[in-house]
């Protein structure tokens, strides 16, 4: 079952429930795939990675969102943002734990031969790849540079 047809589904029951906050998000992730099928040059449809990578976006804009409401005390403005990034973050594979990240850049270190932080480039592109999805980029880095320093 593709991610259209998940979110459809869960359209479905947030209706019946009268679930207003993940009818938003849900309308927002079908909306993005629409979107994104329908960009110029966009082929038939979107692959498992693509789509991934496009509820990330989405999750990625809400914290951000919210975290600059937080910044200016509106509150009332982030809790809403925050309860969208809970729905939408279901679409998402299970997201992995420091350790396993920590893991998978020390190994990409040790691939790549990388010494200092000229090297992160190469560390990140690696690491990247490998845990696609599965690990915020913002997560990845600040261990890379940890790790690098």
């Amino acid at each position: 079952m593709g991610l259209q047809d998940k979110v459809m589904e869960q359209m479905k029951a947030a209706m019946k429930a009268k679930d207003k906050v993940a009818l938003e998000s849900l309308r927002a992730i079908k909306s993005a795939l629409l979107l994104a099928r329908t960009d110029a040059g966009a082929s038939d449809g979107l692959s498992e990675t693509e789509e991934v990578k496009l509820v990330q976006k989405l999750v990625k804009q809400r914290k951000d969102s919210a975290a600059i409401f937080v910044e200016q005390g509106r509150d009332d403005l982030a809790a809403p943002e925050l309860a969208q990034v809970a729905v939408i973050e279901q679409f998402l594979p299970a997201q992995l734990g420091v350790a396993e990240i920590e893991q998978a850049v020390v190994a990409a270190i040790e691939a790549t031969g990388a010494t200092g932080m000229k090297d992160m480039g190469k560390v990140m592109g690696m690491v990247s790849k490998q845990l696609a999805g599965q690990a915020d980029g913002k997560t990845i880095s600040n261990i890379v540079k940890d790790k690098l320093a």
